[in-house]
């Protein structure tokens, strides 16, 4: 949807945004999209991405942040992405690891170190 006409379009097209979703009129809806209703009437259709598209989106807009490709970051800034990541369940999906060791220029084994060093400081409180 290129104009926004309605204010609940406007209120949630950032966030439709940073879910990586599309939005379109309610009449263009297919099965697995969401039609949102404001007052009773039909308002608005988002059609979200496949996760595995949601990883790179995620990623993508994490570089966005960063101000900079993610392989160029310092290990602590890795380690804070790899965080986030976890948070947003970037590792639940298949080949996860393997996708952000990519981004981030280092290996699996390295995210993985990552991820057992966070569960450790979580885990000794």
């Amino acid at each position: 949807m290129t104009k926004t006409s309605h204010p609940f379009i406007d209120a949630v097209k950032p966030l439709v945004d940073a879910l990586g979703g599309v939005m379109m009129p309610p009449d263009q809806a297919r099965g697995d999209d969401v039609v949102l209703c404001w007052e009773g009437k039909e308002v608005l259709a988002v059609r979200l991405p496949h996760i595995a598209d949601s990883l790179a989106h995620i990623l993508a807009d994490l570089e966005r942040r960063k101000g900079r490709p993610l392989a160029e970051l310092c290990r602590k800034e890795k380690q804070a992405v790899v965080r986030v990541l976890e948070e947003r369940g970037a590792f639940s999906v298949r080949h996860g690891v393997e996708t952000v060791a990519s981004a981030l220029g280092v290996s699996r084994f390295t995210v993985y170190n990552y991820l057992n060093r966070e569960d450790a400081v979580k885990n000794n409180g």
